[in-house]
């Protein structure tokens, strides 16, 4: 892959977890993408799925940090995001399925309005809103991820699309 297209989809994970755009991703990023999922689909905070979501949300803090802030300022810049993350993810694209699991889960809860397990693809299109996702790019990703063509999506396919979104290679 050309450099600066490489460049340009790690710059789209770092965004994609930034949620508030300040240039570096920390424990807020993951609770505010915790406080948008769950008014998207109002869902009291106090609920059992709320408090799982957050509860996720800070599992997920955790392990990248633990991964990639190399200075332990508790905030992971670009730079370590490239170099610490990218890289770690890469080598072990079955560890960031495990950080991501807990808060995928939730998330999975959450925009499951009927309890089945799976939500549809639809509510993935506006999961992947709530998280800032661009409209064409949510409603085009939430297709995809309906990988039998059924209209729903659970668990199986929505974990290994998130790690392998995270692992890009150069």
């Amino acid at each position: 892959m050309v450099s600066t297209e490489y460049e340009r989809r790690i710059a789209a994970r770092f965004a994609t977890l930034d949620q508030d755009g300040n240039g570096w991703i920390d424990r807020e990023d993951f609770s505010a993408a915790a406080k948008a999922l769950l008014a998207e689909f109002t869902v009291p905070a106090r609920s059992a799925e709320g408090q799982a979501l957050y509860a996720g949300a800070e599992a997920f803090w955790q392990g990248m940090a633990g991964i990639a802030d190399r200075d332990g300022d508790q905030r992971i810049t670009r730079e370590e995001f490239v170099t610490g993350a990218v890289k770690r993810l890469r080598d072990n694209p079955g560890r960031f399925a495990e950080i991501a699991r807990p808060f995928l889960h939730a998330a999975l809860a959450v925009a499951d309005t009927d309890s089945d397990g799976r939500i549809t693809v639809a509510d993935t299109a506006r999961v992947l809103g709530a998280l800032h996702v661009p409209d064409a790019v949510a409603a085009t990703t939430a297709a995809a991820l309906d990988s039998d063509g059924d209209g729903v999506i659970g668990e199986a396919e929505i974990v290994p699309a998130f790690a392998e979104y995270f692992t890009i290679t150069e």
